[in-house]
This record gives C-alpha cells, structure tokens and sequence, in this order.
C-alpha cells in the first residue's frame, strides 16, 4: 500500500487531481469518515465516494471530476457485490466515453479475493490485499484506507494508525475500573436491559465529525445486531439498540424535542471538539460548544412547570466525548474506541460481532431476480410490485 501511494504521487499513473472511491457498507464508511473529518482543508486532491446503486449517485459523485486525472479505487471485499460491479462497469463507460483509451489503467483494486479482482481485468500490479477475516466495517486501518492515505498523506495515515494503537493498548491492558471502552459497554447494557432504552443517539458537535452517525450505524447494528450467541442458541437479552443521530445544533431544532419531552426514553451522546478549525471568529465555536455541554444541562436537570407543556423530566441520560483537537492520532483513538465498546458488548452478550448474515438474504433473492430467476416463489406483494414498476 505504501509503496502504490509513493508510485501514485512520484506520477506512475499521470498527473491525478481526483479519485474516485467504489464500494459499499464498511468498504466506503470508514475512508470518507477520515476523509471528511481530516481532507477538507489540507487534501490536494478531488475525492469522491461512490456507494449507492442508484444512477443519481454516479452522476453526482463524477461530477467534479476529471475523467483524464481521475484514479479509481474499487473496494471490495469479495469482488462480487452487485452495486460495485454494476459502478464499476458504469466507472469504465464514462472513461471511456471521455476519451480515456485505458479505463482499466485507472483502477485499483482493495479486496481479500485478488483473483475476483484479476477476473474483472484488474491488473494485478494494482491489487491490494488484505485479509479475509477483515469485516468490512473494521478495514478502514487495512488497504482499504489508500483512499485516505492518498487525500491526507502517509504520515496522517500513519498518525490514525499510532492513535488507534494506543487506544488498543488502552483496551487490552487499563483495569476494568478505568477502561473505558468497557465502561461505555457496561453502560450501554445498563440502558438496553434495565432501562429498557432500544434506540441510543449519537450527535456530532462538530461539522467535521458528521459522518460519525452513520459510521457507528453501520458498526453498531451489523456488528451487534444479532437474536443468537455465537454457538447459534438464542440470546437471552436485549442486543444492539437502533443507533441514530445527527450534527450539531441543525439536530437541536429537529429531534431534541422528543429526547426532552418524549415517551421514548433515550440515551444520547455528545461529540465535540475543544478547538476549532475554520476561518470564522472564535465565537462560532464557543458558542457551538455551549449548545452542546447546555443540551447535556437540559437532559439532567429538567425544569418543572405548572404549565405541563414547558416541564421538562430530567434524568434523561447522556455523555460526552470531548477531544481537545481533531487530527489524525485522536480521530484514530476514537474511532477504536467505538470499535472496542461494540466488541466488549458483544462479548458480554456472548455473540459474535465480526459475520453479518443477516443481510445476506435480501442480497440473495435481488441477485436472482436480477438474474431473471422464477418469479413465480415471490409473494403476491412483491410480484405486484415489480410489475406496477416495470422491472
């Protein structure tokens, strides 16, 4: 990986001015997390990502690019998914039509099958590896981060490396007492089986930070979303709960009504940043960061009224996670935390955390009816929905 990313800078494939990153689920989260979080003021570079199926997302994320400098990064971990490939092929249509007489040597390929890759004219010189026990949603530290490597530079790739490092030290070694991915885990059961909380949110104060939400989404629900133990007996607690959230103060005059003055009680937590990074008055930030410890104020303390539409219960529960500055060690110790807290839930509940079947099935039956397989098995539902659709 780090010698594709010295021969992609010392110009073995052209002058590059964008990139253009494939995948889907973990395979495109975790790079543009890093990217968006780190890449907005200090990359050099044009990057999109490029997930959805929908045609609507492709015309959108080339938009701004360059077909001539544009480089191709295609993340898979199979090399089978039918979103990646059906964007994949229509990636190579529009450099072609472009101009671009080699669309195949713009591509590089992140995947545990190289030969899947090799079979979709992949050459191999521009394969990256890395290994099949790498889920998706935990790849983001592998070769599937060349994306990042490339918009930030490898030694901002190597900083997140060596701030997660420490947050794994942290993990294996800190005392039950003072570890706190485990003591956020124990926390997150606490609220699941006693509270009977099934849904947790998640706000980042932080503009930077808007893609954690759905980051930890994705980390949360796949990894711990689950009804059996890891010998297939079934749980006998509640599992993940439903994750969602938003960004700053846009949250505040959307959803925040519910999480003071709701029925469904709900555990929230706050993201910040001690210090800023834009070219705004100081204010700005203070006053961001003043919204957010005074929401944490408001869910605590409540306020009584005599008017039952302006009292506020209190004893709503929330954290914060307060970093002093964002960068790349401190982006890669949080976000292991986050993965060290799903795993510790997991084991506590004794499932595991790392295969994720259930989304198998959908996948499953899309692929054979796009393959045209008998229709006749569907439900009369679903029948009558591709025929009003025309598909």
């Amino acid at each position: 990986m780090r010698a594709l990313v010295d021969a992609i800078e010392a110009g073995a494939f052209g002058d590059i001015t964008g990139v253009l990153h494939i995948g889907i689920g973990g395979s495109v989260l975790g790079p543009a997390l890093l990217v968006d979080a780190l890449g907005r003021r200090s990359s050099t570079l044009t990057v999109r990502f490029l997930s959805n199926i929908d045609g609507a997302a492709f015309d959108d994320a080339v938009a701004p690019l360059d077909p001539p400098t544009t480089l191709v990064v295609v993340a898979s971990k199979t090399f089978t998914t039918l979103e990646t490939l059906t964007n994949l092929q229509a990636t190579r249509d529009w450099l072609r039509e472009a101009g671009v007489d080699d669309p195949d040597g713009r591509l590089v390929a992140v995947t545990a099958k190289p030969e899947a890759a090799l079979e979709q004219g992949i050459d191999e010189t521009r394969i990256l590896q890395f290994g099949e026990g790498v889920g998706g949603r935990y790849s983001l530290w592998s070769s599937v981060g060349v994306t990042a490597a490339l918009a930030l530079g490898w030694d901002a790739f190597e900083a997140l490396l060596e701030g997660a490092a420490e947050m794994d030290r942290h993990f294996r070694f800190a005392e039950p007492s003072q570890n706190v991915p485990l003591i956020a885990a124990f926390a997150d059961r606490l609220y699941v089986e006693r509270l009977g909380c099934q849904t947790r949110s998640v706000f980042a104060y932080d503009e930077r930070l808007r893609l954690i939400p759905f980051y930890l989404q994705q980390l949360e629900m796949e990894s711990n979303g689950k009804s059996v133990t890891r010998d297939g007996t079934p749980v006998e607690h509640p599992t993940a709960p439903v994750t969602w959230g938003g960004t700053g103060t846009d949250a505040q005059h959307a959803v925040f009504q519910l999480l003071h003055q709701g029925t469904v009680l709900t555990p929230v937590e706050f993201t910040a940043v001690s210090e800023g990074d834009d070219a705004q008055d100081p204010e700005h930030h203070r006053l961001l960061l003043l919204n957010a410890f005074a929401q944490g104020a408001a869910l605590m303390q409540g306020r009584r009224s005599d008017d039952p539409q302006r009292s506020y219960a209190g004893n709503r529960p929330s954290a914060t996670i307060l970093l002093d500055r964002l960068d790349a060690r401190s982006l890669g110790a949080l976000i292991a935390f986050y993965e060290h807290r799903t795993f510790a839930n997991a084991v506590l509940l004794g499932i595991n955390p790392f295969d994720q079947f259930g989304v198998e099935l959908g996948k499953d039956i899309a692929r054979q009816l796009a393959e045209g397989a008998d229709e006749g098995r569907l439900d009369a539902s679903t029948r009558a929905l591709m025929e009003r659709a025309g598909v």
